[in-house]
């Protein structure tokens, strides 16, 4: 088989190739927020923004899923600051119902009371958050409402760095070990193939190692420097995700074991040419498939075993088929980077092995369709979902980076097949000899002597300096007939381009992936009943300012209430009430009231009584808003004894 020739070495293509892939990475990063709940809280009681008569016995939060919790994670504290818990966390839970509990230290002080919680899902995420409810009624707290932001800060973007990085070493180690072995097994001898794949193998590892230690910061405390506490990381081994890492870490020395056998006795004998050793390549070749599969297959289950297939709807069909899921994304993607160096770095690879990585390639998609699909219908479920939620939007951006690659795949299959045409038609006509052919361009291009004469030996100098000048001068030349060799053929080239076109789109594909399993599934969300990425999106940016007219109907009962809630956002807020009448001028009322409902949750009427400061001017300092979302802000105005009325508009609290 004709072998085609590779471009230069040169690092520019490739360089290009990792600044595209860092800054579409940092965008990613930048840009994606803290991990986001997977495990959802459905209820508490008390009711988040609930006022009781008397102080309750215990603090109840309830559940979407299973999750880990210890006697730190649920802290129930005074409007001074104070726990007011007994520290003791007690499991409620009744048969699929997922309930802890903490109860409450005797004679509580009326005021408002903030509980703040955090936990760790069943699919190895941290989950946060933090609501108030009051006793007798709402007061001043000094407690911020917003909870602890578990699993963000640096600790928070090193994590997520650090899982980026095992997925890329995961899929170029399998993927690039798959396409030595399946495609193109005289690449085991390759240098540049041989730096890839031991590469991904160094990067899966560092990472798992990485993971392992920040697994405790990330969430718990979020201080970087816990990654020295030992106590902490042995915590971490007693969990599932810590089990997991160290499984990895052992499935990963299985693994070099199996690079040390594919780069070692399995390079020699495909380099071999005797009978003999034709018989032990074949043996070798269904060893390494066997066991290479094996073992990538068990790298691919600590995934599947701790993150969004390992809960919901039918864990036991959902894991078995994220791990083909990820073993179709490493042959792909993975095949994909080896395909690309081959074509940049190596001096030739044949045609037949381009071709077979096609083939494998299209099977890789297929099956990527097909899992994908159900994994998407598992996590989403909805096209309300789909589109209003922050996991649906992210998915379809991924179909989307997929479509793209698989649309440029389509340019790279036709190079291919015009590279398989181009030989067959040069063979039937008796084009000349790849040897000729660099004599031919030598000859253009000024470099005197064949390719037979340059490859006579030559009689080296006895200087040792002038012998290594000589050498260095043979191999320029010779880069240099490779070199007008491969830029003659229009084929290669766009084959070199339209791979390393699929590679680029490749690496932003990862990184969504990345942050995709970080985020809250769709199903989760929507049942959940709320919907934190587009409340982000839709919340405003500073005070709420509203104005409301009113007419009581009876004398001088016409005016505008002006109502600012400073700075509009969940927790601690201040309240300024002004009352106009219809001239513009402030005037005083009777009496003024206000309430806060968030029916989504049906937590409210939250009232709101505040204190007369001036002339048609009223304030409340420390007005609770529990959560996020769309409140109905009621004011009622009563200008005598019988006429009142109550306006209200409806606002977005971030």
């Amino acid at each position: 088989m004709t072998a085609t020739t590779a471009p230069p070495r040169s690092g520019l293509p490739l360089a290009r190739l990792l600044l595209v892939a860092a800054a579409i990475l940092g965008a990613l990063f930048a840009a994606a927020a803290p991990a986001s709940a997977h495990a959802a809280l459905l209820g508490s009681n008390p009711k988040a923004g609930a006022v009781v008569a008397k102080a309750p016995a215990d603090v109840a939060l309830t559940f979407s899923e299973q999750v880990a919790m210890d006697n730190k994670s649920i802290r129930v504290l005074d409007p001074k600051g104070k726990r007011s818990d007994t520290a003791k966390l007690r499991n409620l839970s009744k048969g699929s119902t997922v309930t802890y509990g903490v109860d409450l230290r005797p004679g509580l002080a009326k005021g408002t009371y903030t509980v703040a919680w955090q936990a760790i899902s069943a699919d190895s995420h941290p989950v946060s958050g933090a609501f108030t409810f009051s006793i007798g009624a709402p007061s001043r707290t000094t407690v911020s409402a917003t909870g602890e932001n578990v699993g963000g800060g640096l600790v928070g973007v090193l994590y997520g760095a650090a899982r980026y990085a095992s997925y890329a070493g995961f899929i170029v180690l399998v993927g690039g070990s798959a396409f030595i072995v399946t495609c193109w097994q005289r690449g085991a001898n390759e240098r540049p193939l041989q730096r890839l794949v031991v590469r991904g193998w160094l990067t899966l590892t560092a990472a798992t190692l990485v993971l392992l230690l920040l697994r405790a910061p990330y969430t718990g405390s979020g201080h970087l420097g816990d990654v020295f506490d030992l106590s902490a990381l042995n915590g971490v081994l007693q969990t599932k995700p810590g089990a997991a890492l160290v499984s990895r870490l052992l499935l990963l020395g299985a693994s070099a074991l199996f690079v040390a056998v594919l780069f070692g006795a399995y390079a020699r004998r495909t380099a071999a040419t005797e009978p003999e050793a034709a018989k032990e390549r074949k043996d070798l070749t269904f060893g390494l498939g066997v066991g290479g599969t094996v073992v990538a297959a068990g790298i691919a289950a600590t995934w599947a075993l701790t993150e969004h297939a390992s809960v919901g709807l039918q864990p036991g069909i959902a894991m078995p088929v994220d791990i083909v899921h990820l073993l179709a994304v490493a042959v792909w993607l993975g095949g994909l980077a080896a395909l690309l160096v081959a074509l940049f770095r190596t001096p030739s690879i044949e045609r037949a092995a381009v071709r077979r990585f096609s083939g494998i390639a299209f099977t890789a998609v297929c099956t990527l369709a097909a899992t994908g699909l159900y994994q998407s219908w598992r996590q989403v479920g909805s096209w309300s979902a789909l589109f209003g939620t922050g996991y649906g939007q992210l998915l379809m951006v991924k179909v989307g980076l997929v479509a793209v690659v698989v649309c440029i795949a389509s340019f790279s299959r036709r190079w291919t097949a015009r590279l398989s045409e181009t030989a067959a038609d040069g063979a039937a006509a008796g084009e000349e000899t790849p040897a000729a052919a660099v004599e031919a361009v030598a000859a253009e291009g000024g470099v005197t002597g064949t390719a037979e004469q340059e490859q006579e030996p030559v009689t080296a100098p006895a200087d040792p300096r002038r012998a290594a000048q000589l050498a260095r001068q043979q191999a320029a030349r010779t880069v240099v007939r490779e070199k007008r060799v491969r830029d003659a053929d229009p084929h290669r080239t766009g084959l070199r381009k339209s791979v390393l076109a699929e590679t680029v789109v490749a690496v932003a594909l990862l990184a969504v992936t990345t942050v995709l399993t970080t985020t809250e599934p769709g199903r989760t969300e929507e049942e959940a009943g709320r919907n934190p990425s587009a409340a982000a999106a839709a919340a405003p940016s500073g005070p709420v300012d509203i104005t409301l007219p009113f007419d009581t109907g009876g004398p001088k009962g016409k005016g505008t209430a002006s109502l600012e809630l400073t700075p509009g956002r969940s927790g601690s807020n201040q309240l300024h009430l002004f009352v106009n009448n219809p001239a513009g001028k402030p005037y005083d009322v009777p009496e003024v009231r206000i309430a806060l409902t968030l029916k989504a949750k049906k937590i409210g009427p939250l009232p709101v009584v505040p204190d007369h400061l001036f002339t048609g001017h009223w304030s409340a300092d420390g007005v609770q808003i529990p959560m996020a979302g769309n409140w109905d802000i009621a004011v009622t105005v009563r200008t005598s004894d019988i006429d009142e009325t109550t306006v209200n508009k409806t606002v977005e609290i971030g």
